[in-house]
């Protein structure tokens, strides 16, 4: 389970950096700005859900999370990812954020599992280091987390955990159905997104 973890990991880092970027650059932040935006989207989860498991955070005690994050963060400027257009962004936005929340939601099952803990525990380790980052980094902006806003964002990683944590029932984790799950999920929440499907409300 460790390389799925870490290759997971680096994934989910790359991809919310990018999403971190991008809307640090919607919001007109300066350099440093950018750098907290992008590094609270990428490394917040996780720092979160160690914190819950009781060990040291990752972001702490390797380097691979830090320079994975400074990496990108120089790539997408290089790239001039800021200069896109307004429809370009967005689309760049919501596949990226897609992307991390999925890799993520991934390492977070993986971890519970790996910690031996029940369905339930799964599901809200999974979530948090999913959301956890865009919850801090929409706070600091002062806008809505768009895990409160967006029906099909939180879900995905709550879908994911439920599928982690009934491979596990099976015992049946491995490369084909985390990839499996992973390109699931990721189609789901995208196809979710372009035709706006939104959660039963309560009148």
């Amino acid at each position: 389970m460790p390389e799925y973890f870490i290759f997971a990991d680096i994934i989910g880092i790359v991809a919310f950096s990018i999403s971190g970027f991008l809307i640090a650059i919607k919001n007109n932040l300066d350099i440093l700005g950018i750098l907290i935006a992008s590094a609270l989207t990428a490394l917040g989860g996780g720092i979160i859900r160690d914190a819950i498991l009781n060990s040291a955070p990752f972001a702490f005690t390797s380097l691979y999370p830090a320079l994975t994050l400074i990496a990108t963060i120089l790539i997408a400027y290089i790239f001039k990812l800021y200069k896109e257009s307004s429809i370009e962004r967005k689309w760049m936005f919501v596949v990226s954020d897609t992307i991390g929340l999925v890799a993520f939601s991934i390492t977070g099952a993986l971890l519970a599992i790996n910690a031996e803990y029940n369905f339930f525990g799964i599901v809200i380790l999974s979530f948090i280091t999913a959301v956890g980052g865009g919850v801090a980094r929409d706070i600091m902006i002062n806008e809505v987390p768009t895990v409160l806003i967006s029906d099909f964002y939180g879900s995905i990683a709550v879908i994911v955990a439920l599928i982690f944590g009934l491979l596990e029932l099976f015992d049946y984790i491995n490369e084909f159905t985390i990839i499996a799950t992973a390109l699931f999920s990721i189609a789901l929440r995208l196809v979710a997104y372009k035709k706006a499907w939104h959660l039963p409300k309560l009148n």
